[in-house]
């Protein structure tokens, strides 16, 4: 059905990337062709939200458009032209425009074998994977609508198009993506649709993982990325099985009044979206049940829960393939979320230095510590969100002040320390730590005069106690 929805023209007609794709359907229909906005585009301005990106669907055939696109001096760039895809470049502007199709069968839970190119946007509709994702816009025409999809949309809620089981037969990563909407958007994931993407989860084996790490990376940046892994862990857990030993494991200890999954999740629904103070946070207590034990009166401790959830995150990253740094990056964050900080100059540039000098590592660890508080029992919350907060502070004094709390900050060098008579090798580098330390403890202050009796009277006691 068509369906006449104002919000889209009242939100897009001053929009430059919306002009654009005018123009591209223009050029289209000119030539005798038919040419809808499909996908995401029309979701979004349904929600009121702005578009980042517009695809085109169109019965030209991908060489035809190709010809007018350029003829109207469009660039045009040929990146899946095996299924009829073609990218169009406006003023700039990239477009992807697809020949309407309808998909074969599908070889590998993701792929089809062949696509078939057919007449119709009814057609081409039918086989995408939401209603919500299966609608079509046209300026003069509206919304063609087949499936429900802006009822689903107003509801808020996630339906596959036809058969679930078919769908995610076809096509496993849509799972995750489901998934990834629901994080996103805010949306429930309809009964049927969830039933499909449990019994068919198995087929997320033979997704690529570089596609599952992408959205599962979407996921937590979303909105609701936390209440969608507690609400939909038994989906999730194909992918990131460690999730299940963190579901219904009671922690038993005053300070907690949740259990290991629902803290995390909480934890990740109340710090920035940023990937990586959520990664660190849906990882920072994974080693809790392995770690987990009671005392004599019954109440649960963590004893080194922080070093068995780096070995977890390290598991994870390095499986899903993310960058050693990144993977690094975590771990280390992991490892130092549950250090105690007092808010005093020494205490946080001590922290600084095992941190590597970064202050946005240790805001990020910040914000972990913050959620982290967040999802605790209430009579803690509080008292330690103004530690954190105090934290912050101290650095914030720390850094206007540009106080040394790493090597590049001393006011000597390792040529320095050298030209003191310190023999080239490790112990130069272990003379400028002790120096730092020195400057950290305000026992020595950072100025060179002070720095060189400092290494001076290091190097006699090293020698000496040879």
């Amino acid at each position: 059905m068509h369906t006449s929805i104002q919000n889209i023209n009242m939100i897009s007609n001053d929009d430059a990337l919306y002009q654009r794709a005018l123009l591209l359907l223009q050029t289209l229909e000119d030539a005798g062709f038919e040419a809808w906005i499909v996908g995401g585009f029309v979701r979004n301005m349904i929600m009121g939200e702005t578009p980042h990106d517009i695809d085109i669907a169109c019965s030209a055939p991908w060489q035809t458009t190709r010809l007018l696109c350029q003829s109207a001096g469009f660039e045009t760039r040929e990146t899946g032209v095996l299924h009829g895809t073609l990218t169009v470049l406006v003023d700039g502007c990239p477009f992807e425009v697809t020949t309407y199709r309808c998909d074969g069968a599908y070889k590998d839970a993701r792929h089809p074998e062949q696509v078939e190119f057919v007449s119709s946007i009814e057609q081409d509709l039918a086989r995408r994977d939401f209603t919500m994702n299966a609608l079509a816009y046209h300026p003069d025409r509206g919304v063609l609508d087949l499936f429900g999809g802006v009822a689903d949309i107003e509801s808020g809620v996630i339906r596959a198009v036809g058969d679930p089981q078919t769908r995610f037969g076809e096509d496993a990563l849509r799972i995750v993506r489901g998934c990834r909407f629901a994080s996103e958007l805010g949306f429930e994931i309809e009964e049927a649709t969830y039933k499909g993407m449990l019994a068919n989860k198995g087929l997320l084996s033979h997704i690529a993982i570089e596609r599952v790490k992408v959205e599962l990376d979407r996921l937590l940046l979303g909105k609701s990325a936390g209440e969608t892994i507690l609400k939909y862990v038994d989906i999730l857990s194909a992918v990131l099985p460690e999730l299940v030993a963190m579901r219904s494991f009671d922690q038993k200890t005053p300070y907690h009044c949740y259990d290991v999954l629902e803290h995390t999740t909480r934890a990740i629904d109340n710090v920035k979206p940023d990937l990586l103070i959520r990664w660190t946070t849906l990882c920072h207590d994974m080693g809790k049940p392995a770690a987990f034990f009671t005392d004599d009166d019954g109440v649960g401790h963590f004893y080194g829960h922080g070093a068995m959830s780096v070995f977890i995150a390290r598991g994870i990253l390095e499986r899903l393939k993310a960058s050693p740094a990144f993977v690094d990056e975590v771990c280390l964050l992991v490892k130092r979320h549950d250090d105690v900080i007092e808010p005093t100059p020494r205490a946080v540039k001590r922290m600084l230095t095992k941190l590597h000098g970064d202050p946005a590592l240790f805001r990020a660890l910040c914000e972990v510590k913050r959620g982290d508080t967040s999802a605790q029992a209430q009579p803690y919350r509080a008292p330690r969100r103004e530690t954190v907060d105090a934290l912050e502070q101290t650095l914030d004094s720390i850094l206007a002040k540009d106080e040394a709390f790493s090597l590049s900050k001393l006011a000597l060098n390792g040529n320095d320390v050298v030209a003191l008579g310190v023999t080239q090798g490790p112990d130069v580098g272990q003379a400028l730590q002790a120096a730092l330390n020195a400057v950290i403890d305000e026992t020595v202050p950072n100025e060179p005069e002070a720095l060189h009796s400092f290494i001076h009277a290091w190097w006699n006691e090293q020698n000496s106690a040879e």
